[in-house]
């Protein structure tokens, strides 16, 4: 994979998407970042619930003003005021996912306690304060890159292999109501699941495999039943390059790629690639709002075509998109929004409000637009 168009190989981050039920005409956001914290450490993942917005990566501290104020790798920003949250809950390694229900914030990632407390790479915290979930205890082996939340479930994908000793491969869930594992819903992947997102009455998974379900022909992108893990056999688009993130709309399932450079795509709900956008590098998160996608990223430009060259490079023309693009939801199209990001890994998680009208940009970026925007970014 190319990132940038230019850089060598980083870490491969997954960003947990979220999943948007609906795509009402709505105002752009601004390209002008609003006045929110921002961290010390790469942001890897950002997830909205009501008027907060749930932050997680490898940072020890966010920056406020200026000034460094303790954060271990867990933070909550008031999406309105731009306001730094009290909740401060704390994990000793990586949160790379998150996903909110109800009352509850779960995070998954490389750490091994929370707060103090044992955990092993998951955990349930309290929305509000940050309390640890007593009751959510799980050992996991593997790593989780991916957690979405829908249908009285949990669900987790990544690298695991098994689950409170339980053969698990590659992707798991839990009963939200009891915090148990369950039983049923067992489905396996053949390679790494980067992505997972609840939408329309399935689950969307995506990343490296081949075969689901000891089944070919559902490589890198699968759409299973939420109950009974059965394969959805008329979702089938099989793209030709790893998928890091997915997007669901009532209308469409929206995916980042890599590849020899990156792409968006849009897919209807029975599969059929509706178009594709070309990047000069991976395109590493998506999110939908109102008529327009979301894409973040490696790259540094937007392709004018689909056909990319050796390291990614645009071969029939480019426009300047750093880190950050935005496109028409129906035909792929780009659009004049500019936020432009820097560094090399860029963008590496989106997350959308539909009811506040802003998203929420995570990654290793220091500047939007040339100011000063430390890895944390929201747009309204």
């Amino acid at each position: 994979m190319t990132y940038g168009g230019k850089f060598g190989t980083v870490i491969g981050i997954v960003a947990t998407m979220v999943a948007v039920l609906a795509t009402p005409a709505q105002a752009a956001p601004s390209e002008t970042p609003d006045a929110v914290p921002g961290f010390n450490g790469t942001v890897l993942t950002v997830a909205y619930s009501g008027t907060t917005v749930y932050i997680g990566g490898d940072f020890t501290s966010a920056i406020v003003k200026g000034k460094l104020v303790k954060r271990t790798r867990l933070a909550a920003v008031n999406a309105v005021t731009g306001e730094l949250l009290p909740w401060a809950p704390t994990a000793d390694g990586r949160v790379k996912a998150l996903a909110v229900s109800g009352s509850s914030v779960y995070i998954g990632g490389d750490f091994g306690s929370v707060s103090g407390q044992k955990r092993d790479s998951l955990a349930r915290l309290d929305a509000r304060s940050g309390a640890l979930s007593s009751t959510f205890k799980h050992t996991i082996d593997g790593r989780p890159y991916a957690l979405t939340a829908g249908n009285g479930r949990l669900y987790l994908g990544g690298s695991i292999t098994r689950v409170n000793g339980s053969t698990r491969t590659r992707l798991a869930a839990f009963d939200l109501a009891t915090g148990m594992l369950d039983s049923k819903w067992k489905p396996t992947a053949d390679d790494q699941v980067e992505a997972v997102t609840f939408g329309g009455g399935r689950v969307y998974a995506g990343g490296k495999f081949h075969k689901v379900n000891g089944t070919s022909g559902y490589d890198r992108l699968v759409a299973l039943d939420p109950t009974a893990a059965k394969i959805v056999t008329g979702f089938k688009p099989r793209p030709p390059v790893i998928t890091f993130a997915i997007a669901v709309t009532s209308g469409g399932v929206y995916t980042a790629s890599g590849g020899q450079g990156g792409t968006a795509n849009a897919y209807s709900l029975a599969g059929v690639k509706r178009w594709s956008s070309a990047f000069d590098g991976d395109a590493q998160a998506i999110g939908v709002l109102g008529d327009t996608v979301y894409v973040g990223g490696h790259f540094d430009e937007a392709c004018r075509t689909a056909r990319t060259g050796a390291q990614g490079s645009c071969l029939d023309g480019a426009d300047d998109r750093v880190k950050l693009a935005a496109l028409a939801v129906n035909d792929g199209h780009l659009r004049d929004w500019t936020a432009d990001g820097n560094g090399v890994e860029g963008v590496l998680a989106l997350a959308v409000s539909t009811s506040l009208g802003a998203i929420a940009a995570g990654g290793a970026f220091t500047t939007i637009d040339g100011q000063a925007q430390k890895r944390f970014a929201q747009f309204s």
